[in-house]
């Protein structure tokens, strides 16, 4: 059905306002399916039609935590949302203190209870998470914090809790964390274009690794500085390929079978 499949993308975003049609014409003639990832409400909405109108197109929903606040709320409505059978994961969810406004600790705080309800969310309609996690520049806090949260749900809900570390940027450690309670990771068109995650890639068993795009943003090399699409993907499988060594063509169908089997989409 696919050759390629992107978890992760923003394909309702302004990016794409004057030729969004014809760029998922061009991402299905590709066979790449992907994920349209919602960052509130009205996003996941958006996120759920592009689905319903594209068969090559899914949907994830959930509250960015780049977008928590002091007065934030859990949007219980997400939950409706979530329910719609082209609804594959729950997200982006998750940590962000790259950047917090006003009272950190306190943010800090409504973000983790917010994480919470995703969480919750996911083990009771048995849909995986999309993490969206984001350190202090210099720092793993960010990672280090989600993982007690997860760490400690799963000692409880075991395999039931799923879920990817979408944009991967963690060390060892961190990897190694996320890998011990059976979450998978993904990289980015970054690998194209830097050494630092090539550790990763390598160490990482490729049934517990995804491939993404996260587009519009970081368009893999040869397409930097453009704005990035699911049609790149194929950049980041082959980026794979080369740093494990390993068959591209065997790499290329066992991403695709991760994500069908992960996100439930046979």
């Amino acid at each position: 059905m696919f050759e390629y499949f992107d978890i992760h993308s923003h394909l309702y975003f302004p990016d794409y306002d004057t030729d969004r049609e014809d760029e998922i014409a061009k991402i299905k003639d590709a066979h790449i399916g992907t994920i349209t990832i919602g960052t509130d409400r009205e996003s996941s909405q958006k996120a759920i039609d592009l689905a319903h109108a594209h068969d090559n197109l899914f949907a994830c929903v959930g509250f960015h935590p780049g977008d928590v606040g002091v007065e934030s709320v859990y949007d219980s409505e997400i939950e409706t949302l979530a329910n719609d059978p082209r609804v594959v994961a729950i997200g982006e969810c998750g940590l962000d203190y790259f950047r917090l406004d006003g009272d950190a600790e306190k943010v800090k705080v409504r973000q983790k209870n917010i994480f919470e309800s995703h969480i919750d969310l996911s083990l009771r309609i048995n849909k995986p998470l999309m993490l969206h996690i984001r350190a202090q520049k210099d720092t793993y806090d960010a990672y280090a914090d989600a993982l007690d949260i997860l760490e400690h749900h799963a000692k409880q809900a075991g395999s039931k809790l799923r879920g990817n570390a979408h944009f991967f940027a963690g060390d060892m450690k961190i990897l190694k964390r996320f890998l011990d309670i059976g979450f998978t990771v993904s990289f980015t068109g970054v690998i194209t274009f830097t050494t630092d995650y090539d550790e990763y890639v390598r160490y990482t068993p490729l049934d517990m690794m995804m491939s993404e795009t996260d587009a519009p943003f970081v368009a893999p090399v040869p397409y930097r500085r453009q704005r990035n699409s699911p049609l790149y993907v194929p950049e980041v499988v082959k980026k794979i390929a080369d740093i494990r060594g390993e068959s591209f063509e065997s790499v290329r169908k066992t991403l695709v079978q991760n994500a069908i089997k992960y996100f439930n989409l046979g």
